[in-house]
């Protein structure tokens, strides 16, 4: 790990499949400024680090120190690759992302998945046997385990990749990954639209139509939206049963449509509780919609830097 200087603004990148957004955060986390951008997804890896690139331009400080990118996939820390991944970003896998990124921004680089850390703003509080289980659902459906104080990578890099739970309510639908039958089939939020179209024959732009036609008393759009929040409850309720988390988080757009999808996420994670988990209920994020790239900032001061010009080996 390379120290930057203390009391200098870094820059936090949350790279998602629909959006980029980035944000300079102080010394003390606080955000000095924000900018978002579309992801170029379909137009492959270049065009994504040129746009990360691109968001980091629009809010550094002449003093800014380095830049923490928060990013989709399965993301190797030490290296600063893009170690796996699905086609949501087209030809993400294999991307030297650090050595690319500090190439384009001349700032040393730190970078590890998107979900974990933002988990890693949650950890305050639980105390050294604390256990967190953190969930994002969006444009897919990521997450996050952390125990003794720290977010686990575990084997590959793939620890908290929760999208990828065998989920029944997703039988037979086909996975971003390649496989079938995963949670994110069934409960991302482009899951949950394509699903309404299934069931309504009708078009629907984006998750947000749907969920405005559910809000006006939509039959389809409410059965969509409910089967994918307790799609995502009921995997979140046999993970808790399995770890026994102190704290259990939902993060990410698609929660926020509204009370519709909540109570149905938590009725079904309730339901599948073991009796002394009962009293255990998801809550959002702290950082609230600032919590990945807040984390995303604060990897610049726990992860390796990687500065421009090097081979992907930090220094």
């Amino acid at each position: 790990m390379t120290e930057h200087p203390a009391g200098a603004p870094v820059i936090g990148l949350d790279l998602g499949g629909t959006k980029i957004a980035a944000a300079l955060v102080a010394a003390d986390g606080s955000v000095l400024a924000r900018h978002t951008l579309p992801t170029p997804a379909t137009r492959g890896a270049e065009a994504v680090l040129d746009a990360l690139a691109e968001a980091a331009r629009a809010v550094r400080a002449p003093d800014a120190a380095a830049v923490g990118v928060a990013a989709a996939g399965v993301i190797d820390p030490a290296s600063g690759t893009v170690t796996s991944a699905t086609d949501t970003i087209r030809g993400w896998a294999g991307t030297a992302l650090a050595a690319g990124l500090a190439g384009r921004t001349g700032l040393p680089v730190a970078c590890d998945n998107d979900v974990r850390a933002a988990a890693a703003t949650e950890l305050s509080g639980l105390g050294d046997d604390g256990v967190l289980l953190y969930m994002a659902v969006g444009t897919g459906v990521g997450g996050a385990v952390a125990a003794g104080g720290r977010v686990l990578h575990g084997s590959a890099g793939v620890a908290g990749h929760l999208g990828h739970l065998p989920s029944p309510e997703a039988d037979g639908l086909p996975c971003t990954c390649g496989a079938t039958g995963h949670l994110e089939a069934i409960a991302a939020g482009p899951a949950i639209t394509a699903h309404y179209e299934r069931l309504s024959g009708e078009e629907a732009d984006r998750l947000q139509t749907v969920a405005e036609r559910a809000a006006h008393g939509d039959p389809h759009a409410t059965a969509a939206v409910t089967l994918g929040a307790r799609a995502a409850g009921r995997a979140l309720g046999g993970l808790a049963n399995a770890l026994g988390p102190h704290r259990v988080v939902v993060a990410g757009g698609v929660p926020r449509i509204g009370a519709l999808y909540q109570d149905a996420l938590s009725a079904a994670f309730t339901a599948e509780l073991m009796a002394p988990l009962r009293t255990l209920c998801p809550v959002p994020p702290r950082g609230g919609a600032d919590a990945a790239v807040l984390g995303a900032a604060a990897l610049t001061r726990t992860l390796p830097l990687h500065r421009p010009h090097t081979t992907g080996a930090p220094r």
